[in-house]
Protein backbone atom coordinates (compact mmCIF):
# COMPACT_ATOMS: atom_id res chain seq x y z
CA UNK A 1 0.00 0.00 0.00
CA UNK A 2 2.61 2.43 0.60
CA UNK A 3 6.67 2.37 1.00
CA UNK A 4 9.09 4.58 3.00
CA UNK A 5 12.73 5.84 2.01
CA UNK A 6 14.71 2.84 2.88
CA UNK A 7 18.12 3.39 2.21
CA UNK A 8 18.97 3.91 6.27
CA UNK A 9 17.00 1.00 7.23
CA UNK A 10 18.90 -0.95 4.97
CA UNK A 11 22.50 0.56 5.98
CA UNK A 12 21.61 -0.65 9.14
CA UNK A 13 20.78 -4.33 8.56
CA UNK A 14 24.12 -4.66 6.32
CA UNK A 15 25.92 -3.24 9.91
CA UNK A 16 24.30 -5.95 11.72
CA UNK A 17 24.90 -8.72 9.38
CA UNK A 18 28.94 -7.75 9.54
CA UNK A 19 28.62 -7.49 12.98
CA UNK A 20 27.22 -10.97 13.22
CA UNK A 21 29.54 -12.18 10.69
CA UNK A 22 32.33 -10.91 12.97
CA UNK A 23 30.81 -12.47 16.57
CA UNK A 24 31.00 -15.44 14.92
CA UNK A 25 34.41 -15.46 13.39
CA UNK A 26 35.64 -14.54 16.88
CA UNK A 27 33.57 -17.27 18.48
CA UNK A 28 35.24 -20.17 16.01
CA UNK A 29 38.88 -18.84 17.53
CA UNK A 30 37.51 -18.29 20.78
CA UNK A 31 36.27 -22.12 20.66
CA UNK A 32 39.36 -23.65 19.15
CA UNK A 33 41.63 -21.90 21.77
CA UNK A 34 39.53 -22.90 24.58
CA UNK A 35 39.54 -26.60 23.17
CA UNK A 36 43.64 -26.21 22.96
CA UNK A 37 44.29 -24.91 25.98
CA UNK A 38 41.61 -28.14 27.43
CA UNK A 39 43.48 -30.79 25.87
CA UNK A 40 46.64 -29.10 27.20
CA UNK A 41 45.31 -29.11 30.86
CA UNK A 42 44.37 -32.79 30.01
CA UNK A 43 48.29 -33.43 29.42
CA UNK A 44 49.60 -31.12 31.91
CA UNK A 45 51.00 -28.62 29.75
CA UNK A 46 49.13 -25.19 30.58
CA UNK A 47 48.09 -23.49 33.61
CA UNK A 48 44.62 -23.43 35.21
CA UNK A 49 44.43 -19.87 34.82
CA UNK A 50 45.19 -20.31 30.96
CA UNK A 51 42.43 -22.48 30.96
CA UNK A 52 39.60 -20.42 33.08
CA UNK A 53 40.51 -17.34 30.68
CA UNK A 54 39.82 -19.36 27.46
CA UNK A 55 36.24 -20.49 28.92
CA UNK A 56 35.99 -17.01 29.81
CA UNK A 57 36.71 -15.62 25.72
CA UNK A 58 34.01 -18.57 24.92
CA UNK A 59 31.39 -17.17 26.91
CA UNK A 60 32.62 -14.00 25.88
CA UNK A 61 32.40 -14.58 22.39
CA UNK A 62 29.06 -16.36 22.55
CA UNK A 63 27.26 -14.05 24.17
CA UNK A 64 28.81 -11.40 21.56
CA UNK A 65 27.21 -13.79 18.23
CA UNK A 66 23.58 -13.54 20.71
CA UNK A 67 23.58 -10.00 20.64
CA UNK A 68 24.52 -9.86 17.33
CA UNK A 69 21.73 -11.98 16.38
CA UNK A 70 19.41 -10.05 18.16
CA UNK A 71 20.12 -6.35 16.27
CA UNK A 72 20.33 -8.11 13.24
CA UNK A 73 16.15 -9.62 13.79
CA UNK A 74 15.80 -5.69 15.04
CA UNK A 75 17.52 -4.96 11.44
CA UNK A 76 15.05 -6.91 9.79
CA UNK A 77 12.25 -5.72 11.00
CA UNK A 78 13.09 -2.21 10.84
CA UNK A 79 13.23 -2.80 7.05
CA UNK A 80 9.97 -4.42 7.24
CA UNK A 81 8.17 -1.44 8.77
CA UNK A 82 9.30 0.64 5.67
CA UNK A 83 6.53 -1.04 4.08
CA UNK A 84 2.65 -0.76 4.83
CA UNK A 85 1.13 -3.76 3.56
CA UNK A 86 -2.80 -4.66 3.98
CA UNK A 87 -3.47 -7.68 6.57
CA UNK A 88 -6.87 -8.75 4.60
CA UNK A 89 -7.94 -8.29 0.82
CA UNK A 90 -10.33 -5.17 0.80
CA UNK A 91 -10.63 -1.81 -0.99
CA UNK A 92 -8.78 1.68 -0.36
CA UNK A 93 -11.29 3.84 1.21
CA UNK A 94 -9.06 6.89 1.90
CA UNK A 95 -5.45 7.95 1.72
CA UNK A 96 -3.64 10.20 3.81
CA UNK A 97 -0.14 11.87 3.10
CA UNK A 98 1.25 12.09 -0.61
CA UNK A 99 4.41 10.38 -2.42
CA UNK A 100 7.42 12.10 -0.94
CA UNK A 101 5.63 13.77 2.22
CA UNK A 102 7.30 13.69 5.65
CA UNK A 103 4.85 11.01 7.68
CA UNK A 104 4.79 10.84 11.64
CA UNK A 105 5.29 7.66 13.56
CA UNK A 106 1.36 6.45 14.14
CA UNK A 107 -0.26 8.82 11.47
CA UNK A 108 -3.08 7.66 9.47
CA UNK A 109 -1.79 6.24 6.01
CA UNK A 110 -4.85 4.84 4.17
CA UNK A 111 -7.96 2.59 5.55
CA UNK A 112 -9.43 -0.09 3.73
CA UNK A 113 -12.05 -1.76 3.36
CA UNK A 114 -12.30 -5.66 3.75
CA UNK A 115 -14.06 -7.91 1.55
CA UNK A 116 -15.01 -10.23 3.69
CA UNK A 117 -17.84 -7.83 5.22
CA UNK A 118 -19.58 -4.36 4.97
CA UNK A 119 -21.19 -2.26 7.65
CA UNK A 120 -23.54 0.15 7.75
CA UNK A 121 -22.46 2.90 10.27
CA UNK A 122 -24.96 5.33 11.83
CA UNK A 123 -24.92 7.79 14.87
CA UNK A 124 -27.46 7.32 17.81
CA UNK A 125 -28.59 8.96 20.76
CA UNK A 126 -27.98 7.73 23.89
CA UNK A 127 -31.09 6.91 24.90
CA UNK A 128 -31.00 4.28 21.31
CA UNK A 129 -28.23 2.61 22.94
CA UNK A 130 -29.43 1.95 26.54
CA UNK A 131 -32.84 1.00 24.79
CA UNK A 132 -31.41 -1.28 22.45
CA UNK A 133 -30.81 -5.33 23.27
CA UNK A 134 -27.91 -6.84 22.50
CA UNK A 135 -29.24 -9.12 19.47
CA UNK A 136 -31.31 -6.36 17.47
CA UNK A 137 -31.59 -6.96 13.90
CA UNK A 138 -31.73 -4.03 11.83
CA UNK A 139 -32.79 -3.81 8.09
CA UNK A 140 -30.52 -1.76 5.95
CA UNK A 141 -31.99 -0.09 2.98
CA UNK A 142 -30.30 2.22 0.24
CA UNK A 143 -31.89 5.87 1.16
CA UNK A 144 -31.86 6.31 -2.61
CA UNK A 145 -33.25 3.10 -3.63
CA UNK A 146 -35.27 1.90 -0.41
CA UNK A 147 -35.49 -1.47 -2.56
CA UNK A 148 -32.10 -2.54 -2.23
CA UNK A 149 -31.86 -3.72 1.45
CA UNK A 150 -29.73 -6.20 3.65
CA UNK A 151 -29.98 -6.84 7.48
CA UNK A 152 -27.46 -6.95 9.82
CA UNK A 153 -27.03 -6.78 13.96
CA UNK A 154 -24.70 -4.47 16.30
CA UNK A 155 -21.42 -5.45 15.50
CA UNK A 156 -19.37 -2.27 17.73
CA UNK A 157 -21.29 0.38 19.73
CA UNK A 158 -18.42 3.37 20.39
CA UNK A 159 -17.14 3.51 24.01
CA UNK A 160 -17.84 7.25 23.99
CA UNK A 161 -20.00 9.58 23.03
CA UNK A 162 -19.27 12.58 19.84
CA UNK A 163 -17.61 15.15 22.12
CA UNK A 164 -20.24 17.95 19.60
CA UNK A 165 -23.20 15.70 18.75
CA UNK A 166 -23.38 13.09 21.82
CA UNK A 167 -24.59 10.41 19.88
CA UNK A 168 -22.55 7.28 19.44
CA UNK A 169 -21.37 5.75 16.68
CA UNK A 170 -22.72 2.25 15.99
CA UNK A 171 -21.60 -0.22 13.43
CA UNK A 172 -23.98 -2.87 11.72
CA UNK A 173 -22.26 -5.85 10.36
CA UNK A 174 -24.60 -6.30 7.30
CA UNK A 175 -25.14 -10.14 6.40
CA UNK A 176 -25.02 -10.93 2.61
CA UNK A 177 -25.42 -6.97 1.54
CA UNK A 178 -26.29 -6.57 -2.36
CA UNK A 179 -24.06 -5.41 -5.21
CA UNK A 180 -25.92 -2.15 -5.61
CA UNK A 181 -24.97 -1.51 -2.08
CA UNK A 182 -21.75 -0.18 -2.35
CA UNK A 183 -19.16 1.16 -0.21
CA UNK A 184 -19.59 4.73 1.07
CA UNK A 185 -23.41 4.62 -0.10
CA UNK A 186 -26.31 6.39 1.71
CA UNK A 187 -28.13 4.22 4.15
CA UNK A 188 -31.00 4.18 6.25
CA UNK A 189 -31.70 2.12 8.96
CA UNK A 190 -35.00 0.71 10.65
CA UNK A 191 -35.68 -1.55 13.67
CA UNK A 192 -38.30 -2.95 15.68
CA UNK A 193 -38.10 -2.78 19.51
CA UNK A 194 -40.68 -4.06 21.70
CA UNK A 195 -42.37 -0.78 23.52
CA UNK A 196 -43.84 -2.49 26.98
CA UNK A 197 -43.94 -0.09 30.21
CA UNK A 198 -41.22 1.29 31.27
CA UNK A 199 -40.04 3.61 34.42
CA UNK A 200 -37.01 5.40 34.57
CA UNK A 201 -35.64 6.49 37.64
CA UNK A 202 -32.37 7.71 39.22
CA UNK A 203 -29.71 5.43 39.86
CA UNK A 204 -29.48 7.00 43.25
CA UNK A 205 -32.83 5.13 43.88
CA UNK A 206 -31.56 1.85 43.75
CA UNK A 207 -31.20 -0.76 46.92
CA UNK A 208 -31.84 -4.20 48.03
CA UNK A 209 -33.58 -6.24 49.95
CA UNK A 210 -33.55 -10.15 49.65
CA UNK A 211 -30.96 -9.30 47.58
CA UNK A 212 -32.89 -8.06 45.26
CA UNK A 213 -33.07 -5.02 43.89
CA UNK A 214 -36.03 -2.42 45.73
CA UNK A 215 -36.53 0.92 46.11
CA UNK A 216 -38.57 2.72 48.64
CA UNK A 217 -42.00 3.92 47.79
CA UNK A 218 -43.73 7.29 50.03
CA UNK A 219 -46.76 7.25 51.06
CA UNK A 220 -48.47 10.61 49.94
CA UNK A 221 -51.03 10.48 53.01
CA UNK A 222 -48.66 9.60 55.74
CA UNK A 223 -45.60 10.54 54.55
CA UNK A 224 -43.94 7.24 54.99
CA UNK A 225 -41.75 4.81 53.32
CA UNK A 226 -42.13 1.05 52.47
CA UNK A 227 -39.59 -1.15 50.33
CA UNK A 228 -40.57 -2.84 47.06
CA UNK A 229 -39.16 -5.20 45.06
CA UNK A 230 -38.39 -4.37 41.69
CA UNK A 231 -37.36 -5.60 38.10
CA UNK A 232 -34.17 -3.46 36.78
CA UNK A 233 -34.63 -3.81 32.79
CA UNK A 234 -31.17 -1.63 32.22
CA UNK A 235 -29.38 0.56 34.11
CA UNK A 236 -26.15 2.94 33.83
CA UNK A 237 -24.40 5.15 36.35
CA UNK A 238 -26.92 8.07 36.03
CA UNK A 239 -30.79 6.11 35.51
CA UNK A 240 -32.28 2.58 36.08
CA UNK A 241 -35.48 1.70 33.82
CA UNK A 242 -37.65 -0.79 36.09
CA UNK A 243 -39.65 -3.39 33.58
CA UNK A 244 -42.22 -4.05 36.61
CA UNK A 245 -42.56 -3.29 40.64
CA UNK A 246 -43.47 0.54 39.63
CA UNK A 247 -46.84 2.42 38.70
CA UNK A 248 -46.99 5.45 37.06
CA UNK A 249 -47.64 8.08 39.55
CA UNK A 250 -45.58 6.48 42.34
CA UNK A 251 -43.44 8.99 44.27
CA UNK A 252 -39.98 7.19 45.04
CA UNK A 253 -37.31 8.01 47.40
CA UNK A 254 -33.91 9.05 45.57
CA UNK A 255 -31.68 10.44 48.43
CA UNK A 256 -31.08 8.65 51.78
CA UNK A 257 -32.54 5.33 50.91
CA UNK A 258 -29.70 3.37 52.71
CA UNK A 259 -30.51 5.02 55.91
CA UNK A 260 -34.25 4.33 55.78
CA UNK A 261 -36.41 1.62 57.37
CA UNK A 262 -39.96 0.12 57.04
CA UNK A 263 -42.45 2.87 58.64
CA UNK A 264 -40.25 5.58 58.80
CA UNK A 265 -42.16 8.89 58.30
CA UNK A 266 -40.10 11.57 55.77
CA UNK A 267 -40.43 14.82 54.56
CA UNK A 268 -40.75 15.68 51.10
CA UNK A 269 -37.98 18.08 49.94
CA UNK A 270 -39.07 21.56 49.26
CA UNK A 271 -42.46 20.88 51.44
CA UNK A 272 -43.35 22.48 54.47
CA UNK A 273 -41.79 20.56 57.82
Amino acid sequence: MAQLESQDQLSALRQAQAALAAAQGQLTQARNHFERQQTLLAQGWTTRANFEAATQAQQTAQSNVEMAEAQLNSAHDQVSFTELRADAPGKITETGPAAGEVVQAGQTIARIARQDGRDAVFDMPAQFVRAAPANLLVSVSLTDDPAVTAEGRIRQVAAQANPVTRTFEIKIGLRDPPAAMRLGATVTGRVEMSAGPMIDIPATALTRMNRQPAVWILDPATKTVAIRNVDVLRFDQAQVIISQGLDIGEVVVTAGVQALHPGQRVRVLGSEP
